[in-house]
């Protein structure tokens, strides 16, 4: 899981604070069972000490008497509590061990020395470590006083709180866990209607700009951000489609001129056959209006593909004899340089596309790696298929390109050498639609190349079975 994601950090925090208050909660609860727990044992053991202390103050001081009438009436061993009677500084009475055995009544302290308080509540601790719990009550008879103490072991209490600590941590355990579950899952609901928007977002191109995000009808901020982009993305459509339009009309009316002002030149260069210097200026602007016409045909070629117009007769055929065909047309634009072209071809790597594009992306693929190929050299093309996709590929041994140039090389009216690519011919728009027509065959295509040591081309488009 992302741990930057909006959706942990959500969860994170309702985690955290839901932790927080249960802790809270919890040491709030614990509190106050054990305040509850204490008063309640002080209250019995005060109103034991008072009814002990009725019948010390009834009986005539025949103290194996007295004793034997509070193990009748109040049985304090098997209620593991620990009495004591003290007349005159003198112990008259005592419990025996308490059934539970939890203290031994021998080895606890007196009580403090007289007081003022009539009744007091008492903490003792026994050589062993065992805390008792003791209310001492203080009264007065005709000739002297005496004491009563009455007593049990925290460690009843001390049993329960931790059982109660024990169910409370596991019940608040499950209960975060629960309301974790339960915010993970309603986090994720919640941002179903964002997931919704990514996903259409990822999905709206150059080429579909007429899709529009869902708005989630919430009245809240996704709803109003969905709207914003949904208008920025109408912006765009109508900027975009403003351009292209002005780019096929503006190569549409300049194709009529540029042919027009190319046949005049022709004628032109034709009747200055006696005129060397005036002939060679004709050359030179024929030459322009050539290339000239060249990028019209391009941009014009750029605005249909943008338009969608890449596969205006798309059908299944054969992507490896369509190179070998091609392959075997532009050998002879190799051959005026030296340059060896071979092709080689897998059966049946069958495509679903326009066929008259694919071509254009061979030629164009070729007549790049003409160009750039010193006399000499070698060209080679391949087609094959590989997990379900057909690869086409064109390789050769030129000058290469330096790697700083290749994520540009695709880009519209970039040369890696504008000087060299002007002496050449070339415009920047070949290789431009090569990736638009891949791109309308939802397939892609990359380079891979070493200034000095040659360029590597590869077209992928994905494949058909034949049936």
């Amino acid at each position: 899981m992302n741990v930057r994601s909006l959706k942990f950090r959500l969860v994170v925090w309702y985690a955290g604070w839901l932790t927080a208050l249960f802790a809270v909660f919890g040491c709030f609860v614990y509190g106050s069972l054990e305040h509850y727990l204490k008063k309640s044992l002080r209250e019995a053991l005060a109103r034991r000490t008072r009814q002990v202390a009725d019948l010390v103050q009834r009986s005539p001081r025949d103290w194996p008497v007295v004793g034997q009438e509070i193990q009748t009436h109040f049985a304090p061993e098997a209620n593991n509590r620990f009495t004591r009677v003290i007349v005159d500084n003198t112990i008259v009475y005592v419990a025996s061990f308490p059934t539970d055995g939890s203290f031994d009544p021998r080895e606890v302290p007196l009580p403090p020395p007289k007081t003022t308080e009539v009744e007091t509540f008492d903490r003792r601790e026994l050589p062993d470590g065992t805390a008792l719990l003791i209310v001492v009550l203080r009264r007065e008879l005709p000739h002297g006083s005496f004491i009563v103490e009455e007593g049990s072991s925290e460690s009843r209490i001390l049993t329960t709180l931790h059982a109660w600590v024990a169910v409370l941590v596991l019940g608040l355990s499950l209960l975060i866990l629960l309301a974790v579950l339960g915010g993970y899952v309603l986090v994720t609901r919640a941002l179903q209607p964002v997931d919704r928007i990514i996903k259409t977002a990822e999905r709206i191109s150059s080429h579909n700009l007429n899709q529009r995000l869902p708005v989630p009808a919430t009245g809240d901020e996704l709803q109003r951000l969905s709207l914003a982009l949904n208008n920025m993305i109408r912006r765009l459509d109508e900027g975009f489609q403003h351009t292209q339009r002005f780019l096929a009309d503006a190569s549409h009316e300049l194709r009529t001129p540029l042919t027009i002002l190319q046949s005049e030149l022709e004628a032109v260069l034709e009747r200055l056959e006696s005129r060397p210097e005036l002939q060679e200026f004709a050359a030179s602007a024929l030459e322009e209006v050539e290339r000239l016409r060249r990028i019209v045909e391009g941009l014009f070629a750029l605005s249909r593909l943008d338009a969608g117009e890449a596969l205006e007769q798309h059908a299944p055929f054969d992507l490896g004899e369509l190179a070998a065909s091609t392959t075997e047309q532009m050998a002879l634009l190799a051959e005026d340089k030296n340059i060896s072209v071979t092709c080689h071809t897998a059966p049946d790597v069958i495509v679903d596309g326009d066929r008259a594009r694919l071509k254009q992306v061979t030629v164009n693929l070729l007549d790049n790696a003409i160009k750039y190929t010193p006399p000499g050299g070698a060209i080679e093309v391949h087609v094959l298929a590989r997990d379900g996709q057909a690869l086409l590929e064109v390789r050769d041994n030129g000058i290469g390109m330096p790697s700083a140039a290749l994520p540009q090389v695709f880009d519209r009216f970039f040369r890696v050498d504008p000087a060299r690519s002007r002496e050449l011919g070339g415009a920047g728009l070949g290789l431009s639609i090569v990736k638009s027509i891949c791109l309308a065959h939802r397939g892609c295509v990359h380079v891979q190349s070493t200034e000095g040591s040659g360029s590597r081309f590869i077209v992928e488009l994905p494949r058909l079975q034949r049936s």
